[in-house]
């Protein structure tokens, strides 16, 4: 059977419904960032979405070309996740959503270093004939999180949010997301080597194309910290 990230390590991907506290450790992943509407059609989230995809099978799939990837194992090909924030916004305000900036992610298994990368960017490049440099080698330790299971539309997440922030307050906690001072503050700190920026990241369990909205389900994880 392939390898499924989501039934072996449901602590990260299967949460639920009530707050919990996790500590994400250090993970790859495939990664594009952008702004805009993720509703806008045809729109930069969209396209991200094409490319974030189109690599992340070409790298399970190489297993039936000639190209062998060295530690290669079956898998499933992660969920999508997202981290989001706002210029000049605590948290997320769901009524400006052109006013979202975003890293689209996908996880990457652990057999995929950068030579795999650079050689995947390439594949899809040639089989694709399109430009995939936006696609980042993105290493990323999330660290201390509460996170819970959020069941329904996007649109209704504030709730979630809400009973989130609560937790946060009755364990004794401090909330971890970096303040967004300035468009170029959260990107500053999430450069390509990881760095320290810490927002709100949603990680996505159901097709929409499938699945009423009542019933979709999202992981959102909200970073934290102990207070001194």
């Amino acid at each position: 059977m392939p390898f499924d990230y989501k039934k072996e390590y449901k602590e990260f991907y299967l949460p639920p419904t009530t707050p919990g506290i996790v500590t994400v450790p250090a993970m790859n992943f495939l990664a594009v960032r952008g702004q805009g509407d993720p509703n806008e059609e045809d729109g930069a989230y969209k396209q991200a979405l094409g490319m974030l995809y189109a690599v992340a099978f070409t790298i399970k799939m190489s297993k039936m070309g000639k190209h062998k990837l060295e530690g290669y194992f079956d898998y499933v090909v992660p969920p999508l996740e997202g981290l989001w924030w706002q210029e000049g916004v605590h948290g997320v305000d769901y009524a400006c959503k052109a006013d979202f900036q975003w890293i689209s992610l996908i996880r990457l298994p652990e057999f995929v270093t950068r030579e795999v990368f650079d050689w995947a960017i390439r594949e899809a490049t040639e089989k694709k004939q399109k430009d995939f440099s936006p696609v980042e080698f993105f290493p990323w330790e999330e660290g201390l999180c509460v996170q819970c299971m959020h069941i329904g539309h996007y649109d209704d997440e504030p709730a979630t949010v809400a009973a989130l922030e609560e937790f946060v307050r009755a364990s004794a906690l401090e909330s971890g997301i970096t303040d967004p001072a300035s468009p170029e503050a959260p990107m500053d700190a999430l450069d390509a080597d990881g760095g320290e920026g810490r927002f709100h990241h949603e990680i996505y369990l159901s097709d929409v194309r499938r699945c009423k909205p009542e019933r979709m389900k999202t992981v959102i994880r909200h970073p934290t910290k102990r207070t001194e």
